[in-house]
């Protein structure tokens, strides 16, 4: 396995240089290789030590993995600082994992109350992904989001609550974060479109109604428009970032 985990770094991290390297400096490896003796120690059922080796690991690499965690082969958690999985979570192989992540519960429920990952799942920085719920494979969660359901595989989950944007990731690169759709944003910019689409239908009547009347007065002045419509257009934009 620990071999897996060196050819899965250099496979996807361009700043790795050399074995030594990676193996005294990636923080995930060295919480990786902590978590296997801790959890093969708990599996067998010495008390105290498997969670005395996952807490030095955390304080070592600030990654925390409680020793009845299930982690594949070839799983890469890049920087890793914050993530936190939980007991019962199980990752599938060649999961790649950010830092920020937490793979947690959702309550004081006992058994299985942890995710499970399927394998090459990616899981951007800061994601939660709670409950006892199951990721498919090939599954692309997107920084800051919050999973709160099952995930069908081969798809992509923004947003919070998470949403799936995108149906089929066979073809696509686990590491082009830039083409992960903004869903509220889409939302948002269909509302205001049909908003300005009913401005437009009020205007039109307001004209025939008036053309309709015999009245010598002149109309009252219509309200000048201000500059909202260029801010909303400016968020939905990225506010030109």
């Amino acid at each position: 396995m620990l071999i897996t985990d060196l050819r899965t770094i250099f496979e996807r991290d361009p700043a790795a240089r050399n074995w030594l390297e990676v193996l005294f400096c990636y923080p995930g490896l060295q919480a990786l290789i902590f978590h296997r003796l801790a959890h093969w120690l708990y599996k067998i059922g010495i008390p105290f030590i498997p969670r005395f080796i996952s807490h030095l690991s955390r304080f070592f690499t600030g990654i925390e993995i409680h020793p009845g965690a299930l982690i594949g082969q070839g799983v890469f958690i890049d920087h890793g600082m914050g993530v936190v999985i939980g007991e019962t979570a199980i990752v599938g192989d060649y999961a790649l994992i950010y830092q920020g992540v937490t793979l947690g519960g959702t309550g004081k429920e006992s058994g299985k109350r942890h995710p499970t990952l399927g394998s090459h799942v990616v899981v951007g920085a800061g994601a939660k992904v709670l409950g006892n719920i199951q990721i498919g494979d090939r599954v692309r969660i997107g920084a800051g989001s919050v999973v709160l359901r099952d995930v069908p595989s081969n798809t992509t989950v923004v947003g919070i609550p998470g949403r799936v944007t995108r149906q089929n990731n066979l073809n696509s690169n686990a590491l082009d974060h830039d083409k992960v759709r903004d869903v509220e944003a889409e939302v948002i910019r269909a509302l205001f479109e049909r908003v300005k689409s009913l401005e437009k239908q009020f205007e039109q009547l307001e004209q025939s109604s008036f053309s309709a009347t015999e009245l010598g007065d002149e109309p009252t002045d219509k309200p000048k428009s201000n500059n909202s419509d260029g801010m909303i257009e400016d968020f939905l934009d990225g506010a030109g970032i």
